[in-house]
């Protein structure tokens, strides 16, 4: 089992002791809580990082944590800040720019086993 895997359905996750996952360019990632039914996840953007568009059969809800970011969902883009959330149903093609550098905090349901 990973050491992910292994923090499956503990009550607390410590940010200070997960490690960060390259992701895509200019992209890390933290797997935080998660069991079956949920999953959260902390994406860092370097400033002019690009999520590609994509498309998963979780529902997605996200805040921005810091920085801003051009978030687009099913062809529809706006600029998001600190404090701004969005939605993503189930196989909505959708992406980020990161306009300034920040953080981006991901919830998935069910959790995405790929990022296990």
């Amino acid at each position: 089992m990973s050491k992910i895997g292994a923090r499956k359905e503990r009550p607390f996750a410590h940010d200070a002791e997960i490690a960060w996952t390259d992701s895509a360019p200019g992209i890390r990632r933290k797997v935080l809580c998660f069991d079956d039914g949920i999953m959260l996840v902390r994406f860092a953007f370097e400033k002019g990082a690009v999520g590609p568009e994509h498309h998963h059969p979780h529902k997605q809800c996200s805040v921005i944590e810091s920085g801003v970011f051009d978030v687009t969902i099913a062809g529809k883009t706006e600029r998001l800040r600190a404090g701004d959330s969005y939605l993503v149903a189930p196989n909505a093609l959708h992406g980020a720019v990161s306009i300034e550098a920040g953080v981006i905090v991901d919830a998935f349901s069910p959790l995405r086993e790929d990022f296990l």
